[in-house]
């Protein structure tokens, strides 16, 4: 077969086949031109840094036009132009290598500022590889968590959020150990998700995104040779901050990675979050709680033509145990380097976007799912209306307000795993010791109003702050 570009037909993986459409937003930060255009943007922005330097006598600030002469070098950066860097590594079978001669050759150029011809030698200067890596990859991922994932995440919670308001009245079983159990609402079974997911915003948005670049061990050591009178720790700090990352004073070679293992963490522990809502989601369907809108021209089953499948919560389901995987191993993996550096994060470190991708594609398929949920009220209330026994506990709890002894166990005996209907419980209840307004209380409760404050909460889940 002959091998043509890149499609969704030729693609190993689904992320950039089956599902590319999905996953593009990723690219910009985390595919491998992304890769090479965050390691030209770290290069150029320490070369800036160095000329803006006063104790560099070598160097002078740039002038601003040269400047944007730079900048336009990542920020304008083009596939042909990546294509160059990678045409280097052919020859230098080392990445960070070719994007420090790619630079050059631009400084070569006849468009480019009279200045810079003098200076090449100052690009990648005192630096090792892991210095332009790991702050790339620090700006890969925090660019992607805030202007991909996130945004997905709290689209989601904001979903769920509506879904809370407006179901926040319509009772519905609970079911604890899939038995039934005391009535909630189906709105306020949303809004617990939201306030799951909000806690996770929170934790995510707080995170840090570390970043160091002190040469080949950690300790400046090239750096103080060439210029033992430079603050290089001021200097350093003060050029990873500038980049938005928060500045590690001790590392190896290599940052450490323990940022991306809290990153993946907190990412783990959301995808828990939404694969407990796909399965539950998927529960309810299957009790026929919510129905499905059916899509022209979709087909549910090669076989049998009246099926309407949750395959969207399944889809989703599966995408982020992968993405768990994925991201658990990085988590795991990363953080662990023997002595002061070895390569077995450099290859790992390239699938920062595989974890992310199922993961993007995960929350997609379960946003479609939500859009096509439609309640079906009928059978709520059926399912309500056949489980009386479920009153069994604010009975006895009634009874242990005024002290009625073995109350507990007088309910057990009445109801336990007996089909209790709407006409057992009052003769009950009218023999009971009790004031009279408690037992028409008591008299009053059905399965359909014995919900507690669940609807106060339900609504209350739009302004909920963790």
């Amino acid at each position: 077969m002959t091998q043509n570009a890149l499609t969704e037909l030729n693609a190993i993986s689904p992320i950039d086949g089956r599902y590319g459409s999905k996953t593009r937003a990723l690219r910009e930060h985390m595919s491998e031109f992304a890769l090479i255009r965050a390691r030209t943007e770290v290069e150029i922005r320490w070369l800036i840094a160095l000329a803006d330097h006063q104790d560099i006598e070598e160097l002078s600030p740039f002038s601003t036009s040269t400047k944007q002469f730079l900048s336009k070098l990542y920020e304008d950066m083009t596939e042909a132009d990546a294509q160059a860097v990678k045409n280097h590594e052919a020859v230098t079978n080392h990445d960070v290598k070719a994007i420090e001669y790619y630079i050059k050759d631009r400084l070569a150029t006849s468009e480019a500022p009279g200045e810079l011809a003098a200076i090449s030698e100052y690009v990648h200067f005192a630096c090792t590889s892991e210095d332009i890596n790991n702050l790339a990859y620090a700006l890969m991922l925090k660019r992607a968590m805030s202007e991909v994932v996130v945004p997905m995440i709290n689209e989601i919670s904001h979903s769920l959020a509506g879904m809370a308001n407006s179901f926040a009245d319509q009772p519905m079983l609970s079911r604890t150990h899939g038995q039934t159990a005391s009535p909630t609402t189906v709105g306020k079974e949303f809004a617990n998700v939201v306030a799951r997911l909000q806690r996770q915003l929170k934790q995510i948005a707080g995170l840090e995104y570390l970043g160091k670049i002190n040469g080949a061990v950690g300790n400046f050591n090239a750096h103080v040779s060439a210029y033992p009178q430079l603050d290089w720790e001021t200097l350093a700090k003060d050029f990873v901050e500038s980049m938005g990352l928060t500045w590690n004073p001790y590392t190896t070679q290599i940052e450490p990675h323990d940022f991306i293992a809290e990153v993946f963490d907190a990412m783990v522990r959301v995808n828990t979050i939404i694969i407990d809502l796909d399965r539950d989601i998927w529960s309810y369907i299957s009790l026929g709680y919510f129905k499905q809108k059916s899509v022209a021209g979709e087909v549910g089953s090669s076989t049998m033509p009246h099926k309407v499948n949750p395959i969207d919560f399944e889809n989703s389901e599966g995408n982020l145990g992968i993405a768990n995987a994925v991201m658990s191993h990085l988590a795991r993996k990363l953080p662990i380097s023997r002595w002061q550096r070895d390569l077995t994060d450099s290859t790992v470190l390239r699938n920062l976007g595989v974890g992310l991708g199922h993961t993007i594609i995960a929350f997609q398929a379960t946003l479609k799912g939500l859009g096509k949920l439609e309640l079906n009220a009928e059978r709520l209330e059926a399912d309500l209306q056949n489980s009386w026994e479920v009153l069994a506990e604010p009975i006895q709890t009634v009874m242990r307000r005024y002290a009625i002894e073995g109350a507990y166990e007088k309910l057990k005996a009445l109801t336990r795993g007996k089909a209790i209907t709407a006409d057992m419980l009052p003769p009950f209840i009218q023999s009971l010791e009790i004031p009279q307004a408690a037992r028409d209380a008591l008299l009053e409760l059905t399965p359909r109003n014995y919900i507690g404050l669940a609807s106060t909460q339900a609504r209350a889940i739009s302004s909920y702050k963790p």
